[in-house]
C-alpha cells in the first residue's frame, strides 16, 4: 500500500531532476557550439576565450549531482562519490578529444596571427597525399612485429630467473634496471654515446671486428633495427616481470609430475608451461603492442626520424609537425586519424586474443 504512494511522491522530484539535466546539457552544448562557431569565424558574436564553456561545464556537473539525488534518492548520494571521477574524465579525455577533432578541420599555424581558420577537408586530403605519414605508419608495422622478438627474449629471461640459479635476486634487479630508466635517458646513454660513430664503444668494437664504417644510423634497415633494439632494451624487463609472475603462480606439482613421467625439458616447456602461460603471454603482448604504438622518445632524440624517414614513427612525425612546422591544424588531424587507427587495431587485436584464448581453453 505504501510503495505506490512513495513512488508517486518521488515522481515530481524525478521529473525535476531529469529536467535539470536536460536544461544544463542543452545550455552546455549551446555555449560550446556557439564558441566553436565564433572561433571558426562563422559568427561574429562570441566570447573572447573558452572560459564561459568551463563555467558551463562546472554548472552542468553540479546539475548532474543534484539530479542524481533528486531522481535516485539515497543511491544518488552514493553516486556523488563517482561524479568527480566522471567529471575529470569528461574534462581531461572526452572534451580534449572533441576539441582536437574541431582543430583537425582548421588551418592553424602558430606562426600566423590569424588563429585557427576552418578549412573543411583540406587537412584530410593532405594526409592521404602525405607519403611521409604513410612511411611512418609502415614503420610502425615493423616495430609492432618486433614485439614478438621482445616477447621471446623476455620469456627466456623469465624462465632463467624462475630457475634455481645462484644470485637470482641480483639478476632480477639487474634485468629490471633498464625499465627504471627514462627512454630519453636511454636514447642519450646508448644512441648518442654507446653507439656514437667516432668514439662510441660499440662503434670501436665493430671496427675491430671488421666493420669499416660502423654507422648505426645512416643505413635505413640498420637504423630501424638499432631503434628497435634500444626500445627492446627498455621494455623487455616489463614483459619479463609479467611472465615471471605467471611462472611463479604455476603449480610446481605439474612440472614435477612431467619429470617423473620422463618428459624432457623441451617437452615439459612446450606441452605444459607454454600452454598454461598463454593468458599471461597474451596480456603481456597486447600491453606491449599498445605501448609500442606510442613509440616516439628514442626516435626523436636519436635520429629525428632519419635517415630519410627510415626510423620515423607516427608519434615522432606528429611531434615534428607541431615543433618544426607549428602546424597545429594538420598535426591534430594526423593525431586524430592515428587515434582511429589505434582504436580499430586494438579492438580487433583484443577480439582476436579473446577468440584465441577460448580455442586454447
Amino acid at each position: 500500500m505504501h510503495e505506490p504512494l512513495a513512488r508517486a511522491a518521488d515522481t515530481p522530484r524525478a521529473s525535476l531532476g531529469r529536467a535539470l539535466v536536460w536544461i544544463a546539457s542543452l545550455a552546455l552544448a549551446f555555449i560550446a557550439l556557439w564558441q566553436a562557431l565564433y572561433s571558426a569565424g562563422v559568427t561574429t558574436m562570441g566570447f573572447e576565450n573558452w572560459r564561459p564553456v568551463l563555467y558551463a561545464f562546472l554548472l552542468w556537473t553540479a546539475a548532474v549531482g543534484v539530479a542524481q539525488v533528486l531522481t535516485r534518492g539515497e543511491r544518488g548520494k552514493h553516486a556523488l562519490f563517482v561524479l568527480p571521477a566522471v567529471a575529470f574524465t569528461v574534462a581531461m579525455v572526452i572534451f580534449p578529444t572533441f576539441f582536437g577533432l574541431y582543430l583537425a578541420f582548421t588551418n592553424w599555424n602558430l606562426s600566423s596571427v590569424a588563429g585557427p581558420q576552418f578549412n573543411g577537408l583540406d587537412n584530410l586530403r593532405s594526409l592521404f597525399a602525405d607519403a611521409y605519414f604513410w612511411n611512418a605508419l609502415l614503420n610502425m608495422v615493423y616495430y609492432v612485429l618486433f614485439v614478438l622478438v621482445q616477447y621471446t627474449i623476455a620469456f627466456g629471461l623469465a624462465l632463467l630467473l624462475n630457475a634455481d640459479i645462484k644470485a637470482r635476486k641480483f639478476f632480477r634487479v639487474a634485468f629490471l634496471l633498464p625499465f627504471m630508466l627514462s627512454p630519453v635517458a636511454v636514447s642519450w646513454m646508448i644512441g648518442k654515446s654507446l653507439m656514437e660513430y667516432r668514439f662510441g664503444p660499440a662503434a670501436t668494437l665493430a671496427r675491430h671486428l671488421g666493420w669499416e664504417n660502423p654507422a648505426f644510423f645512416t643505413t635505413p634497415w640498420i637504423a630501424r633495427l638499432s631503434i628497435a633494439l634500444m626500445d627492446a632494451w627498455v621494455w623487455i624487463p616489463f614483459i619479463m616481470i609479467l611472465l615471471l609472475a605467471g611462472l611463479q603462480a604455476m603449480p610446481k606439482e605439474i612440472t614435477e609430475a612431467a619429470k617423473v613421467d620422463g618428459a624432457s625439458p623441451w617437452q615439459s616447456f612446450w606441452q605444459i608451461t607454454f600452454p598454461l602461460m598463454l593468458p599471461v603471454s597474451v596480456t603481456a603482448i597486447v600491453l606491449k603492442i599498445i605501448f609500442q604504438l606510442k613509440l616516439a622518445d628514442i626516435v626523436i632524440n636519436v635520429t629525428s626520424g632519419g635517415p630519410g624517414g627510415a626510423t620515423d614513427t607516427v608519434s615522432s612525425f606528429i611531434f615534428r609537425e607541431y615543433r618544426d612546422r607549428s602546424n597545429v591544424g594538420y598535426g591534430t588531424m594526423l593525431a586524430e586519424f592515428y587515434l582511429v587507427i589505434i582504436i580499430i587495431f586494438v579492438t580487433l587485436l583484443l577480439k582476436f586474443a579473446s577468440r584465441f584464448m577460448q580455442r586454447t581453453n
